[in-house]
């Protein structure tokens, strides 16, 4: 039955959407590829620009006329993805990703040694997957901008299938991009529950902003006034920080002052 809705209601279900730009991946490093990869992880994991969350489907057998007339489909199994794409920026120092990426492809295959890979009677003997597959730490992880709310996926026995060729050119210049396919047998999806960070709005955000500046400029004011009064830096500096703190109190700023003496905006750290 059709039920009327607020206009409260469909606020709060439609104009709250989750944005795709809000996520964090992690690549994990085999044990004994650590000594061969050796790269900073933190950075590989800020340079991967897009990933995707992954899918799955069932697979169903179908039965016929257990029932006249009907076909149905039981599942016996869940299929998943076969793989998952990852782009990831190339910084010129070191070319990271690239070189990650490729020296874990060569230790597959056997590619120890460069200089037999020139001998045109090379064959490869590629490795154990225990000895290059990732068990567990390859991760995406979708979060919301109050980081209140994420779901992560988490992949097992993973490892790198494919890495996507890179046109360069003499036209105009662009980010260069990395473009990785890392295959696995299964992922875990977990909701993650955290506690929510209060985001100020933009017009938040602008009151925050004019009143800090009132509040800085009250300070100053006398600031400059008891120290000509007195003679005193020292005395001039408290007042000014009472008089700072009054100031945004008043105007409902929640001010803290940190041990470096400068105050701040209780709320989002700034300076005021």
């Amino acid at each position: 039955m059709a039920r009327p809705k607020s206009v409260t209601q469909i606020k709060n279900t439609l104009l709250s959407p989750s944005l795709t730009s809000h996520f964090e991946v992690e690549i994990p490093v085999p044990t004994n590829l650590r000594g061969i990869l050796g790269t900073n992880q933190e950075q590989l994991n800020l340079q991967c620009s897009e990933a995707s969350l992954p899918g799955s489907s069932l697979a169903t057998t179908e039965i016929q006329n257990d029932f006249h007339g009907v076909t149905e489909r039981h599942a016996y199994r869940r299929i998943y993805d076969d793989r998952i794409d990852l782009t990831f920026y190339v910084d010129a120092d070191n070319y990271t990703p690239i070189r990650f990426f490729e020296n874990w492809i060569s230790y597959i295959v056997g590619e120890t040694d460069r200089d037999d890979l020139m001998n045109t009677n090379y064959y490869y003997r590629s490795q154990y997957p225990d000895e290059y597959c990732a068990n567990q730490g390859l991760k995406v992880r979708k979060f919301e901008r109050d980081y209140g709310r994420s779901i992560e996926y988490e992949f097992i026995r993973a490892y790198p299938l494919a890495i996507t060729s890179m046109p360069v050119s003499y036209e105009g210049s662009n980010l260069m991009t990395c473009n990785v396919s890392m295959t696995y047998i299964r992922y875990i999806a977990r909701p993650i529950h955290t506690t929510g960070i209060n985001v100020p709005t933009p017009i938040q955000q602008a009151g925050f902003n004019i009143g800090g500046f009132l509040a800085n400029a009250a300070a100053n004011l006398v600031d400059s006034a008891v120290t000509t009064v007195t003679g005193s830096d020292t005395a001039g500096d408290i007042a000014g920080t009472v008089a700072g703190a009054a100031a945004a109190n008043a105007l409902g700023i929640a001010v803290m002052q940190g041990p470096d003496g400068v105050l701040r905006n209780a709320a989002t750290g700034e300076a005021i």
